[in-house]
């Protein structure tokens, strides 16, 4: 019901999901078998990035100089960074380190956001042959004691929000 009266979903309730890219499996056919087919990485506890922007074409039109005209160019993606609390596997390190030996793969991804009570879907973004471009390792320091953080930026080809979603978890009374 939190969608129907129009109350802001909590950013902290969501799940991400990294899917081969090669895999027959079409994207969106994918998303509801995620767990199965997902890279085992661990629960991320950050995700920045989902993002687009377009720097429209400029025209100035002789003679008229109360405004310029403005047309639309291509759309350009922010790269996606994902953080988590550093754990006992290596996914990460180990999905970046594949193409510095020259053997990584894309990973198509899912990010969905939940709703606070049924903890179902109300946002769903889906993300084209993720590319991992930085991995950034834990910050060490003995005189603090917090999470050992790990993250990893992933250029792409496009995001895609899954359509009627929310309308769903609306009508289902998430």
């Amino acid at each position: 019901m939190a969608n129907l009266t129009g109350n802001p979903l909590l950013n902290h309730n969501f799940v991400i999901s990294l899917l081969d890219s090669t895999s027959s499996i079409s994207p969106l056919g994918s998303i509801g078998k995620s767990g199965i087919f997902d890279v085992a990485v661990g629960g991320f506890s950050e995700c920045t990035g989902l993002e687009m922007s377009m720097q429209p074409d400029e025209f100035k039109e002789g003679g008229n100089n109360g405004f310029i005209h403005k047309f639309p160019t291509r759309i350009t993606w922010s790269n996606i960074v994902l953080k988590k609390g550093i754990g006992a596997g290596t996914a990460l390190w180990d999905w970046q380190y594949g193409f510095a030996v020259g053997q990584g793969r894309r990973r198509d991804g899912v990010i969905m956001l939940l709703t606070d009570f049924q903890q179902t879907p109300n946002n769903i973004w889906y993300f084209r042959r993720g590319l991992p471009v930085k991995y950034t390792g834990p910050a060490l320091n003995a005189a603090q004691s917090s999470v050992a953080i790990e993250a990893i930026e992933i250029a792409h080809e496009g995001i895609y929000q899954v359509p009627f979603v929310s309308a769903s978890a609306a009508a289902s009374g998430g």
